[in-house]
């Protein structure tokens, strides 16, 4: 099948590149000619473990050109809906995307699908993607067809996740879209749930909602276990063995960054409210996490004044395995830790460099080099961080570094 994939960001790239690998030739738009250089000469521009050699070996070519979709049978729109500032959802690259693509659509004869992959809160490709395609003069359901479909990758396994899902969602404005979209999954041993296009929305933030008050709760837990002197995991290994709670998500800790989870609760939240329904699980999901991340802080107290200390960071990406510092725990924390007067020194395996940009005058050293500090905070639970000699240091960890315990002094968050 021919499909045009309109932004080559993560979902984008990673989309476009096992649609290819299923046999499919693929069409990456993007607006960035560095970008679009990178993707054809089969550099991946995001850090996604497997996806330069994915590349190279698929039929997939990049361009920025809107008229290379115009012979597709799926258009699939992956751009980014996070805001630059906070968490509210921007839908302005979404519709700017969707106007691109009506003007295509006023001049194609062939029956296509305008698939949805982008974020949304639940009634927007209804309301407002819609109503831009049909801007073309084409009707929806007719002269064209239009599929929400939601991904739920991880970054780090964002290919085996696309190659091995727990389920696909096909939400279908019309029942051929929904046949089109069904034909590129249907050798896949999954469950294919086929809905309408709000509820395929809403199955995406749900999903990531449940996710981060799962994470909350178990910080609540924690924070209770900790006054109470329990071992909080050995409380969440014994209600993780209960199969209708299942371990995973289960670590306690300073809660949940990342590109996905603060921004999908954020706009569930909003689009709640948005209608007069007060979503106070959801709220206090999400004030718990902004309180959790600054644990660390609060507990270094007790062995050092943060004015004039120096101060370890292991850990400035959101989860191990990427190079992302979106909603990253190290960010609020270095940024109390900065305006407290300390000497911040850190280090990330891949995330360093990301870091640099937000804050300059951090440190940036190696693993070891960090621990030589009057106190280390450990923020994310990269491999490596378990095999650091933490003897005779004072730790805050915030991920459950079992190595880590054998500091001179240890405190888990």
């Amino acid at each position: 099948m021919k499909i045009s994939i309109i932004g080559s960001g993560y979902v984008g790239l990673v989309t476009g590149a096992c649609l290819a690998k299923l046999g499919n030739k693929v069409v990456l738009i993007d607006l960035d000619e560095e970008k679009v250089k990178l993707i054809n000469s089969g550099v991946d521009t995001i850090n996604e473990k497997g996806l330069s050699e994915l590349l190279r070996s698929t039929d997939i070519e990049a361009s920025s050109d809107y008229q290379s979709i115009t012979d597709s049978e799926v258009i699939f729109l992956c751009v980014g809906t996070h805001s630059e500032k906070g968490y509210s959802v921007n839908l302005q690259y979404l519709t700017n995307a969707a106007e691109q693509v009506s003007q295509i659509l006023k001049d194609k004869g062939a029956y296509c699908v305008v698939g949805v992959k982008s974020t949304v809160p639940p009634g927007t490709t209804e309301e407002l993607i819609i109503p831009i395609l049909q801007s073309s003069g084409k009707k929806a359901g007719e002269d064209y067809g239009v599929c929400m479909l939601p991904e739920f990758l991880r970054e780090g396994n964002a290919i085996y996740d696309f190659m091995h899902p727990d389920r696909v969602v096909i939400g279908e404005y019309d029942a051929r879209a929904g046949d089109m979209c069904y034909s590129l999954f249907q050798g896949f041993d999954v469950p294919i749930l086929r809905t309408d296009l709000r509820t395929a929305e809403m199955i995406k933030l749900a999903s990531n909602a449940f996710l981060a008050n799962k994470v909350s709760f178990i910080n609540e837990i924690g924070n209770i276990c900790k006054e109470l002197g329990i071992d909080t995991h050995e409380v969440a290994q014994g209600i993780g063995l209960d199969q209708r709670i299942g371990s995973k998500f289960l670590q306690a800790g300073i809660g949940f960054g990342g590109s996905c989870l603060p921004k999908d609760l954020k706009m569930l939240i909003d689009k709640a409210r948005e209608i007069g329904y007060e979503p106070k699980i959801l709220e206090e999901t999400w004030n718990l996490n902004e309180i959790q991340a600054l644990k660390p802080v609060a507990l270094l107290k007790k062995y050092v004044s943060i004015n004039n200390a120096t101060i370890g960071v292991l850990g400035l990406a959101f989860k191990p395995e990427t190079d992302d510092i979106r909603s990253s725990r190290a960010i609020n924390i270095i940024e109390t830790l900065l305006k407290g007067g300390a000497r911040v020194k850190a280090y990330d395996p891949m995330a360093m460099e990301n870091f640099r940009k937000l804050f300059p005058s951090v440190e940036y050293v190696s693993g070891e080099e960090v621990l030589n500090s009057d106190v280390t905070l450990i923020i994310t639970e990269w491999e490596e961080f378990k095999s650091l000699d933490y003897t005779g240091k004072v730790i805050i960890d915030g991920r459950g570094i079992s190595k880590a315990k054998e500091a001179r002094i240890y405190e888990r968050v």
